[in-house]
């Protein structure tokens, strides 16, 4: 088979972020039209526009932090075509913990240790029989071990509910994962209130409308304003919002001719999302 070698720099547009230039970091794609940027970038230039940086086209008139994904596979494929460049950003985060005096959280830990199995230069992207049966067994042990992300650096959060509509939780301090994201919490909460859909829901901080695919220490690094004292455990404060009902949205355009029902209200749902 005929393999065609192609330098790094022809294919870097692809692989670069338009707002910094550098290669993409925790790549985030807007859902409205596929374009990709390092995450912390985005964030940074949506908290004053709510258009793609790249086309312009308009992402959400009000929220547009809500319609922006992380892209896994596409922060694969840079670290498989960048060299060292997974390396360097697990230094340079276990730097700025230990430069804060801070222990480094697990996962980092982890991306850094298979780093070097994960970007094998060696290995031309195969995959040994014997590598998927280790594999598969890792995986086994991981799970009969039930750590859970225990291991993971951890946050406590307390959830208080502001509608008269939603019952408040029965336990509102929780403690969790900091990789845990919006939408985990959006389940966790509408299975406890016996909600039809965790789609009813938003989470607020400082009174901003979070994103679902943000992890819970994005929301406290970028979202967070307040300061706890040295020897007081941080406990950071998210709101329960239950969005409104379609007939109470103003603005909203109702088709002439009503239709069913249920296909009115799944609409109304896909709209506020």
């Amino acid at each position: 088979m005929l393999t065609r070698k192609i330098k790094l720099w022809d294919i870097n547009a692809h692989i670069t972020c338009r707002l910094c230039g550098g290669y993409l970091i925790d790549a985030t794609t807007v859902t409205e039209c596929l374009h990709t940027f390092c995450r912390s970038c985005l964030v940074k230039y949506l908290e004053e526009n709510n258009t793609c940086p790249t086309c312009r086209i308009v992402i959400h008139q009000s929220h547009p932090l809500q319609y922006i994904g992380h892209d896994r596979t596409m922060q694969d494929i840079v670290y498989k075509l960048v060299p060292g460049l997974q390396e360097a950003e697990m230094r340079k985060q276990r730097e700025f913990y230990h430069k804060l005096g801070l222990e480094v959280p697990g996962d980092v830990k982890g991306e850094a240790c298979s780093a070097k199995q994960h970007l094998d230069p060696h290995r031309n992207g195969e995959t040994k029989a014997d590598d998927s049966s280790n594999k598969e067994a890792a995986e086994e042990k991981q799970e009969e071990d039930g750590d859970y992300h225990r291991s993971d650096e951890q946050v406590s959060i307390c959830l208080e509910c502001n509608s008269s509509k939603l019952r408040g939780l029965k336990r509102k301090w929780i403690r969790c994962s900091a990789q845990a994201t919006v939408l985990h919490l959006k389940k966790f909460i509408a299975k406890k209130l016996n909600l039809s859909s965790f789609n009813e829901l938003d989470i607020l901080c400082n009174e901003e409308i979070l994103g679902k695919d943000h992890t819970l220490k994005f929301v406290v690094v970028t979202r967070w304003r307040f300061k706890f004292p040295q020897k007081e455990l941080a406990t950071y404060v998210f709101t329960i919002c239950l969005l409104p009902s379609e007939q109470s949205v103003p603005g909203r355009r109702t088709s002439a001719t009503p239709g069913p029902r249920g296909a009115l209200h799944s609409q109304g749902l896909s709209n506020l999302e």
